[in-house]
């Protein structure tokens, strides 16, 4: 199988190069896809393809950039990369060897901070409930998943997805532009009967949202209130009384989100900005 390993840059040039350097020994062609980013990231990178965005296409955008590079350079399967995330020895391997008949095939992912911590083995996602809180084994130990489980959402900071099933599925939705792009996906490949998978025989480390201010920043928060709002209107519509409530336990579970922390006012204010932008139907960048 022919791996192609598509890395989004949006600044943070020395975590990229560290996320290159982390595939050398990996089995996997790399191309960085860069998404004009002002810190000098694309000239910095050196030994492998780097297409250099004219404006910042968002997450989804720029992985469909890569995504369409790596399929016309004849790749089986590509390897949706974050550029603050570094591959553990073995990882890609052990994802190709899963990947066989699934939608996507995703590692654990430990925190960069603590490598034995779990951030992501896996996630549930009801559309029809909203919010759906912490990842599958946030925060346990990394040496309690061995097996190979289902999920119902991939996680876009790393995801092995084979040829066939990009080719049934499509593309990213880039009008989400950044945030829920992966629940989107992920929802429309479990429509197909496609499986998602998490393998915790491969892992990688993940800064967790290094190009956006991390998890709870205002700009985090915007595109998560906003999204997560329309994916759950696309994929399970309600009645008034259903759609209202769906509405509301997201906005509180944000809202307490914001609540923690410093900048809460800007916090907050993302939130409503979220909420207007969706009620007016406005996607892509904010």
């Amino acid at each position: 199988m022919k791996v192609t390993a598509v890395v989004l840059s949006w600044n943070g040039c020395e975590d990229t190069i560290a996320c290159i350097r982390s595939l050398e020994a990996e089995d996997a062609e790399v191309i960085v896809v860069d998404n004009a980013s002002e810190d000098g990231s694309a000239g910095a990178i050196s030994g492998v393809p780097v297409i250099r965005n004219e404006r910042n296409l968002g997450y989804a955008g720029g992985m469909n950039v890569g995504i369409r590079a790596a399929l016309e350079r004849g790749a089986d399967a590509v390897l949706l990369l974050n550029n603050d995330v570094v591959v553990e020895p073995g990882a890609v391997a052990a994802l190709a060897a899963a990947s066989e008949g699934a939608a996507a095939v995703c590692p654990l992912i430990t925190f960069a901070s603590d490598s034995e911590t779990v951030w992501y083995a896996g996630a549930a996602f009801n559309p029809k409930r909203g919010y759906q809180g912490r990842h599958r084994g946030y925060g346990e130990p990394a040496s309690r998943f061995s097996a190979t489980q289902e999920t119902e959402r991939a996680c876009g900071a790393a995801m092995l997805i084979p040829r066939p099933a990009l080719e049934r599925v499509g593309p990213l939705d880039e009008s989400l532009f950044a945030y829920q792009e992966d629940t989107d996906w992920s929802l429309r490949a479990r429509s197909l009967g496609l499986p998602l998978l998490v393998v915790p025989a491969a892992r990688v480390r993940h800064r967790v949202s290094a190009t956006t201010g991390g998890e709870g920043s205002p700009a985090a928060l915007y595109y998560s209130v906003r999204n997560t709002l329309d994916v759950c209107e696309r994929h399970a519509p309600l009645g008034v009384l259903g759609t209202w409530r769906r509405h509301l336990v997201v906005l509180l579970a944000f809202t307490a989100q914001a609540l923690r922390g410093r900048n809460r006012l800007a916090k907050l204010r993302a939130i409503r900005d979220g909420w207007r932008d969706f009620r007016r139907g406005r996607l892509g960048p904010r």
